[in-house]
């Protein structure tokens, strides 16, 4: 299992990466693996003019978090098993910390309150949102935090970071090997030269094993924060594994005080 997931990052990287001097694979709970790159060295051929990001892309990213952001905390309250992980990665590379896909601030707001310099960046202003709202409530970590809206594609910062943080599966919203290609070469012009870059993906073949049942799946219910109507959240994947990708219709069902069933779907597309 260790040398296939090793395979897969190394295809995804293949053009970029010439070598990489350490990859470290710790086992973060029984779907997910996180892997570190301690390097990535790239090959003279490499050319960034060449490679063609679709802007839509990132605004059909933003658009599936600004539709689901008042739910998505109250979804990972209970995701905090890398988190440790990342406090000791912290405690040995030091800040500043880049946190890529900080969203609602769930690893840039724990590093903060341990003492660590954190920034993010995200391209969703609803997320965005609710970071500044945990903020307000935590003035003391102000001086840790720092962050921008934007698309880390084309990003531009003086900082070179030595840690680099791509949380809970931020990789799979890059669709296609040359859109990954172009995250890593961007990631690693921002990384010291003994940085360290995190990369948290699922274990695709025990995760995506049944994602393609053509059966609309429960996931769970919750209480929405805002209304505090009871919402049902199921889901509908499809899979094509010629392309890697899988498309997910996230479904909310949210039962206001009438009886009323008020439906929202998120899709969301994932490589």
């Amino acid at each position: 299992m260790r040398a296939a997931l090793y395979q897969s990052v190394r295809a995804l990287s293949i053009g970029v990466a010439r070598r990489l001097t350490h990859a470290c694979f710790v086992h973060a709970g029984p779907e997910r693996h996180i892997l570190a790159l301690d390097e990535i060295r790239y090959t003279a051929a490499d050319n960034p003019e060449k490679r063609h990001y679709r802007p839509e892309k990132a605004c059909a990213m933003s658009a599936y978090y600004n539709l689901i952001a008042r739910y998505y905390d109250i979804e990972t309250a209970d995701r905090t098993d890398d988190l440790v992980l990342y406090s000791e990665l912290a405690g040995q590379y030091g800040g500043p910390i880049f946190d890529v896909g900080c969203g609602t601030g769930r690893v840039l707001l724990h590093l903060a309150q341990e003492g660590h310099k954190v920034h993010g960046i995200d391209s969703s202003r609803a997320m965005l949102d609710l970071l500044d709202n945990r903020l307000a409530a935590l003035p003391h970590l102000a001086q840790y935090v720092s962050y921008t809206e934007g698309d880390i594609l084309t990003y531009e910062d003086a900082t070179l970071y030595p840690l680099m943080l791509l949380t809970y599966n931020a990789l799979m919203h890059f669709h296609d090997q040359d859109e990954q290609i172009a995250l890593l070469t961007k990631l690693r012009s921002l990384m010291k030269d003994d940085g360290l870059l995190i990369i948290d993906l699922p274990n695709a073949g025990e995760t995506f094993a049944t994602e393609d049942s053509d059966s609309l799946i429960f996931d769970r219910t919750f209480l929405d924060p805002e209304t505090g109507h009871m919402v049902m959240l199921q889901s509908y994947s499809s899979l094509d594994r010629t392309m890697q990708l899988m498309q997910v219709d996230w479904i909310y069902d949210e039962i206001t005080d009438d009886g009323t069933v008020r439906r929202t779907i998120a899709p969301h597309l994932l490589r």
